[in-house]
């Protein structure tokens, strides 16, 4: 058995558990913040059979969209005339895979 754990960017986070669902699949999430650009997102924890993890993989991969995001921030500095412009990668999935030696529930 394999544990997935996918951070998903929050307005993706309905379209990839959709896709899920109704494929078979079940998951947990959390909600967090991280990234560059402190974005909300939500881990998701889902526990597979390994023979079905490539097809979990290939639906988080399809419902997933990735982006560059432009921030500006202001600075305090006399010195800087414009903001400072931070480009950065939005959306998609960062997932983690890994086995799980048990598994209970009580």
């Amino acid at each position: 058995m394999k544990m997935v754990m996918a951070s998903v960017e929050r307005e993706e986070t309905a379209r990839v558990l959709e896709a899920l669902i109704s494929a078979g699949y079940t998951a947990t999430f959390h909600d967090g913040r991280g990234g560059v650009l402190r974005q909300a997102r939500q881990t998701l924890f889902i526990g597979v059979e390994d023979p079905k993890l490539e097809d979990v993989l290939s639906i988080i991969e399809r419902n997933c969209r990735s982006r560059v995001s432009l921030e500006s921030t202001e600075t305090d500095s006399m010195l800087q005339i414009a903001p400072t412009r931070t480009f950065a990668e939005v959306g998609s999935a960062v997932v983690f895979v890994w086995d799980i030696d048990r598994f209970e529930t009580y």
